[in-house]
């Protein structure tokens, strides 16, 4: 079987994420025109170009592309399993983060490179190979014969903007869908490319833009400084009521939840497993360290704390021209992570009326939330998934897997815990050290799309054998 997946990943996937990276189909929140452009068909019929072709070698296979009005396109493709066998459903999407700067010369979003086990560009990670690597792994399963319940592999087009169009599509399509027992997204992280990690819960997120006006125009400072407060130290003042200063602890009570205690057995066992990757994997300065020396802790500030994050700001020149002007108002994009079990829609209302309430100085403060978006906290893996996890990684991988939470978001996930409350849920993905996902010089790892894909076709056998 790995021989299988192996020449199929060599042959025909790693070609065609290639030419899926030169494709820039940016998700609907960074193109608004996407509909118009053109790039979100191309790489629907790139996908469905190669899917069709494959599930003629599954009997009973169909594929469709919904589409919604107003909506992003999605994917649907059933696959027909064992007799009386109930429903899996698995997982990805097709649209991109942008481009973002600092790729390295020869490399960029839209420029696909192959270097030894890794390929380079936008898109090929998170999470184009998900559609081809449960295609082929259906595909595995029926070469060596063995049974697996209907699989509904589900691509939507909106994930990245926070999968505004999916619940739409869940509706729409339920009675076709029908009810699931086993959810497989591959939409997740790694934390090294040694073993299988099984992603137990992800971050709620309230995203922002906070403004500070403080004059009609901007005025001469050393006319105006020790008379005007500045627009940017108001901000910082507002801030500092979300976060500590110093620690960065966010100081909030409404905007924190208790760790369950076996998610802290879990984030040291993480830690014991990733050592100093825990921290080295990010790109840090020369002298700089992470915000605290205890791995686990730095697993649990990651996974399950609340963090605050000022992405972009506006309202200031660039340095070589900035003059001596006091500026009329500073705008700042806010990100703040949420705890897993957080109600991120309660979290968004606390943000605001803090951010606005008494303004320092009677300055014009104004704070507006994106759509907000849940957590995550996967229920008790049953014994038979565990198991069968267990069992996949020592067969794909070689080691014993890991369990670890993700400081990311998956809204999909949280919508469908919330459909499917029976059912087993199997988190996972490719993103692992360095592959740098949404930034500069993201890449896939070609041998743990490769492992993640044969992962996938022993526990869909499990599934039907339990």
């Amino acid at each position: 079987m790995r021989a299988f997946i192996d020449q199929i990943w060599d042959a025909e996937i790693v070609p065609t994420l290639t030419d899926y990276i030169r494709i820039p189909n940016k998700s609907p929140a960074f193109e608004l025109d996407w509909a118009t452009l053109g790039h979100m068909d191309r790489a629907v019929d790139l996908f469905v170009s190669w899917a069709k072709p494959k599930l003629a070698a599954l009997p009973g296979a169909s594929l469709s592309v919904e589409r919604l009005p107003g909506r992003t396109p999605l994917i649907l493709i059933d696959v027909p399993g064992a007799k009386g066998a109930d429903t899996v459903m698995l997982y990805g999407h097709l649209d991109k983060q942008p481009e973002m700067t600092g790729w390295a010369d020869g490399k960029g979003p839209w420029i696909p490179v192959l270097e030894g086990d890794k390929l380079y560009g936008r898109g090929g990670a998170d999470d184009g190979y998900a559609m081809f690597g449960a295609i082929t792994a259906l595909l595995a399963m029926r070469q060596e014969r063995m049974p697996h319940a209907r699989a509904v592999i589900v691509i939507e087009a909106s994930e990245e903007s926070g999968s505004p169009d999916l619940p739409y599509y869940m509706d729409a399509l339920a009675d076709r869908i029908g009810a699931v027992s086993l959810v497989v997204c591959l939409d997740s992280g790694c934390g090294d490319y040694e073993r299988l990690w099984l992603t137990t819960s992800l971050r709620g997120l309230v995203g922002g833009t906070l403004r500070v006006d403080v004059l009609e125009e901007g005025v001469h400072s050393g006319d105006a400084s020790g008379i005007v407060p500045s627009s940017f130290r108001v901000l910082r003042l507002l801030l500092a009521r979300l976060e500590s200063v110093e620690t960065g602890e966010v100081i909030v009570e409404a905007l924190r939840a208790p760790i369950p205690p076996e998610r802290l057995a879990q984030a040291k066992i993480a830690a014991e497993a990733l050592g100093d990757a825990v921290f080295d994997k990010f790109p840090f300065v020369a002298g700089m360290r992470p915000a605290v020396s205890d791995r686990a802790e730095l697993v649990l500030n990651r996974t399950w704390r609340p963090a605050l994050s000022v992405t972009g700001l506006a309202g200031a020149p660039a340095p070589g021209s900035a003059g001596n002007v006091l500026r009329p108002f500073t705008q700042a994009k806010l990100s703040m992570r949420l705890p897993p079990t957080l109600d991120a829609v309660k979290a968004a209302q606390r943000m605001k009326d803090i951010l606005e309430a008494d303004p320092p100085y009677g300055a014009r403060v104004s704070f507006h939330a994106d759509e907000p978006g849940s957590g995550w906290n996967a229920p008790k893996t049953a014994p038979w998934l565990e198991a069968s996890l267990e069992g996949a990684s020592q067969k794909a991988f070689g080691a014993k897997m890991a369990m670890m939470g993700e400081g990311g978001s998956i809204p999909f996930m949280g919508m469908l815990g919330r459909k499917f409350p029976e059912a087993q849920f199997v988190v996972t993905g490719v993103l692992g050290p360095n592959s740098n996902a949404h930034g500069p010089n993201e890449f896939l790892h070609i041998p743990t799309g490769k492992a993640v894909t044969e992962t996938v076709a022993h526990v869909l056998a499990a599934h039907a054998a339990r």
